[in-house]
């Protein structure tokens, strides 16, 4: 029974599989003849069209090519423009840069202002006419009739550039530049060209022609710290964009160009030439005639004489970009964008600081083969005190000190020590100066020589280079990349932001590091092994001067990276290094210091990194295209230029301990020592005021400027002493002099 049941079971599932076959054999038949039929209805149709001969090859080919390519291109331009697109993300775009602000010194100074006031700006039809023609004739002649961007100037601009074998005319329209200036950098490279292109045309699709120019007009850098063409008249001439005359107008136009090399202050002679050249491009756009500009040739602008103003220009340009960063993390209730800033720089170490570099370089520069140097100076919770970025700001804006990236040569081993120390190491463990390698790299010492069983101590006064190559194979127990990778977080930790390329010389300074952040870094040590974040920054106040932000109640707290007594050990070491090692000569008489000497290979780079119980400061001598110096050393030039700062900088005020570093005995109450100044020196002394004192008497003036304030909003009625009815600030300014002539 049951074989009979499975028989036919199987019976039924075979007819299934016979049917189903026969059905699909089918459907396929079917399906072939229906589609060749309709094939065959297609081509009859398409013989209707059919072209042949040189209709063909002439005309239907290449139309047929150029759709095919067409749509290629379509969608890698489509591809090419997202991440141009990706920069108008925020909904705030157009307001993203009016941001203005107003900086004031640690003591409440005001020093300088950076930014765009659009409050304050000048209305386009309010520009005179000859502004607004030589600003159209000698950046973009076409701009009222491209789409942002102007093809034939392209072409053309390349062509020239061709024939004279570089950069001698620009192809970017006027929309470009707004673009470039609004969301993206300076950097020259292909993706920020193709997105610069891609983000014109956006903004022409948005914006009116007018409206795109009024922005390019407020928005540019002319120099001197000026946005909009209005700041730079203010500036260069000391009158508004309004009142401008045509030769002025011609010397401003030419600014947009190169702002460094044409600005009147700087180069004179340049900036007229560059002057003239415009009113050049005046008459060959046919906006004027030879004899409208025939006075402005005759008589050139004459700019304001600023040579004499010492604006800390690297110190607001970074403070400058730091407000930037911040303003995204404020409070969603502010909505102004004009700010006042009170940051920690002490104008009169800034200058010194500026002063002792030029002074040095302009001494000993031309024997050393050094013609840049670059200064940090901040108290050890991270205040900025000074910053110096180059020789002269005028000539280049570069800030050396936190954008360059150089080698900090034998300054990078304080991390790999205190990375050892961090790891069971001791200042007196032992460790055999000989040869080693790694791989097909033999690192040498600078005396040629070995030194055999030397302490950690010891190695790092002398600045040996085999120990902290040695060190880096012992913490990666025998893996040298592992060790290596303990360092650099070690570094990362203490504030180092750069990228440090993993190789087998990075132990003894072949990586890359800003002197800002380096600086920093070696903050660490000072502070009992807590890290701390460099700030400009110390309060911020919106337009009414409400307090908004204050870096010691809203930003970072310190953060113990390492344990105390590995600091106080690294500073007992480093001060070794600074009294009996590479570092003497920046020795201050009565101000116990530590810090560490570097250079690099070829003597490209000198560093010299060293802090005392109050501050931290660093040094970087070198050139700019990396060309070698006369053996310059980080114990000549930088340990020298150090001690003058930091002498200064110590003047007058409570020399604190370093932890670690045992106090210089002295009876007769805190180390005051002596500045090294010269008679008849511009320099002011410091102020001798401590951090505290400087915050009692901010507060006191903020809480006199809202006493005020409210005063101003009471009405006051009353009479004067001649019996006069007044009221409110009338009759207040009338009690002042009375009480003024009274003696009270």
């Amino acid at each position: 029974m049951r074989d009979h049941q499975s028989s036919d079971w199987t019976t039924r599932l075979k007819r299934f599989a016979l049917d189903l076959d026969a059905r699909i054999d089918s459907g396929l038949y079917f399906a072939g003849r229906w589609l060749r039929e309709l094939w065959e209805r297609f081509t009859t149709f398409m013989d209707r069209f059919h072209v042949s001969g040189w209709k063909r090859w002439g005309l239907v080919e290449p139309a047929s090519e150029g759709m095919t390519w067409g749509l290629g291109g379509l969608i890698l331009a489509l591809a090419l423009a997202l991440p141009a697109f990706y920069e108008t993300s925020d909904e705030d775009w157009l307001k993203k840069s009016e941001l203005a602000v107003v900086f004031l010194d640690r003591y409440g100074n005001e020093v300088g202002a950076r930014g765009i006031k659009h409050n304050d700006s000048v209305p386009l039809e309010e520009f005179p006419d000859h502004l607004i023609k030589a600003t159209l004739a000698t950046e973009d002649r076409r701009f009222y009739e491209h789409f942002g961007i102007d093809i034939p100037g392209t072409f053309r601009a390349l062509l020239a550039n061709t024939r004279a074998g570089g950069v001698v005319q620009g192809g970017s329209s006027i929309t470009q530049q707004l673009a470039k200036n609004l969301f993206l950098s300076n950097e020259r490279t292909i993706e920020r060209k193709v997105k610069e292109a891609f983000l014109a045309i956006w903004l022409e699709t948005r914006l009116k022609k007018n409206e795109i120019l009024k922005l390019y007009l407020d928005r540019a850098y002319l120099g001197g710290g000026a946005f909009g063409v209005d700041a730079a008249a203010q500036y260069y001439f000391a009158k508004s964009a309004r009142d401008v005359n045509l030769s002025e107008a011609a010397m401003l136009a030419g600014l947009f160009k190169a702002p460094t090399r044409f600005a009147p202050h700087i180069n004179l002679p340049a900036a007229r030439a560059r002057a003239n050249t415009v009113l050049d491009n005046l008459i060959e756009a046919g906006f004027m005639t030879e004899g409208q500009v025939f006075g402005a040739r005759r008589n050139p602008a004459s700019a304001i004489d600023r040579r004499d103003e010492r604006s800390p220009n690297y110190y607001l340009d970074y403070a400058f970009e730091e407000m930037k960063k911040l303003a995204d993390k404020l409070p969603k209730s502010v909505t102004e964008r004009v700010f006042v800033v009170r940051t920690g720089l002490d104008v009169n170490l800034q200058r010194q600081a500026e002063n002792a570099v030029e002074e040095n370089l302009r001494l000993y520069g031309k024997q050393y083969g050094a013609k840049q140097a670059a200064a940090v100076v901040m108290e050890n919770d991270g205040a900025v005190r000074a910053i110096v970025g180059g020789r002269d700001y005028g000539t280049s804006q570069f800030n050396r000190a936190t954008d360059a990236l150089r080698q900090p040569g034998s300054t990078f081993k304080s991390y790999v020590y205190a990375t050892a120390l961090a790891n069971g190491f001791k200042p007196t463990s032992v460790v055999v100066d000989g040869p080693v390698c790694i791989g097909n790299w033999c690192p040498h010492n600078y005396s040629g020589g070995y030194s055999g069983a030397v302490t950690l101590t010891h190695a790092l006064m002398k600045s040996i280079n085999i120990v902290p190559v040695k060190l880096s194979i012992a913490l990666g127990k025998g893996n040298a990349k592992t060790g290596r990778a303990m360092i650099v977080d070690m570094a990362r930790r203490m504030g180092i932001r750069s990228p440090l390329t993993d190789t087998p010389s990075l132990p003894i300074g072949a990586g890359e590091v800003t002197v800002f952040d380096h600086t920093a870094a070696h903050a660490t040590f000072p502070n009992g092994g807590k890290a701390v974040t460099a700030h400009a920054i110390l309060e911020v106040r919106n337009a009414t001067g409400d307090l908004i932000w204050r870096f010691d109640r809203d930003g970072p707290k310190p953060r113990q990276v390492i344990p105390p007594q590995v600091a106080a050990d690294i500073n007992m070491m480093l001060n070794q290094a600074v009294e009996a090692g590479t570092g003497r000569r920046s020795i201050i008489d009565g101000v116990k210091s530590a810090g560490k000497t570097g250079t690099t290979n070829a003597y490209r780079d000198a560093w010299f990194v060293g802090y005392t119980g109050n501050m931290v400061c660093g040094l970087w001598f070198g050139n700019d295209d990396y060309a070698p110096t006369n053996r310059m050393t980080g114990g000549s030039l930088p340990a020298m230029t150090w001690k003058k700062i930091m002498g200064y900088a110590h003047q007058g005020v409570e020399i604190k301990p370093i932890p670690g570093v045992a106090p210089l005995p002295n009876p007769f109450g805190p180390q005051l020592p002596v500045a090294e100044t010269r008679p008849g020196d511009e320099i002011p002394k410091p102020t001798l005021l401590t951090k505290r004192g400087t915050d009692i008497l901010v507060r006191i003036e903020r809480s006199f400027e809202e006493a005020s304030r409210a005063l101003a909003k009471t009405p006051v009625r009353g009479k004067t002493a001649d019996g006069r009815e007044v009221s409110g600030a009338p009759l207040l300014a009338e009690r002042e002099r009375t009480n003024a002539v009274r003696g009270n």
